[in-house]
């Protein structure tokens, strides 16, 4: 059991996907930055909040007398941050491979396919000719 832990913990794709969380978790840290300190400011600036976040809120009265707070702006907060994040991880890694994909289709030369299979009848037709010659 050991042994074969340690084969697929060697193997590239359990690598590869490693360094694919730890690279999303950089991006999701700086494109969350990004969000919280300049898009969310102005937007919750022209919303009448101090940010997204607190923007766009509508109270409500509860059962047991006070209120509760229904927060839209961090809804929107939320949609524009998973916007954000899915937009670079497009424009960094999905776009590019894609294109290198194209480009690598373009430059392998297709294999030559090999001719069909003859049919049962066109093999029957030659047995017969091979033996026709034959006698």
């Amino acid at each position: 059991m050991i042994r074969g832990f340690k084969e697929f913990i060697a193997q590239g794709n359990v690598i590869d996907l490693a360094v694919a969380v730890v690279i999303g978790a950089a991006f999701g840290a700086v494109v969350t930055a990004i969000v919280d300190a300049l898009i969310n400011p102005l937007i919750g600036a022209l919303l009448g909040g101090a940010d997204l976040s607190q923007a766009l809120v509508l109270e409500i009265p509860t059962v047991a007398g006070g209120t509760a707070a229904l927060s839209f702006g961090a809804i929107i907060d939320a949609l524009i941050k998973f916007l954000a994040i899915a937009l670079v991880v497009y424009l960094v890694f999905v776009y590019p491979m894609n294109k290198w994909r194209e480009r690598a289709a373009k430059r392998s030369v297709p294999a030559d396919e090999p001719a069909p299979a003859p049919s049962e009848a066109e093999l029957l037709t030659e047995i017969r000719d091979l033996l026709a010659r034959r006698q």
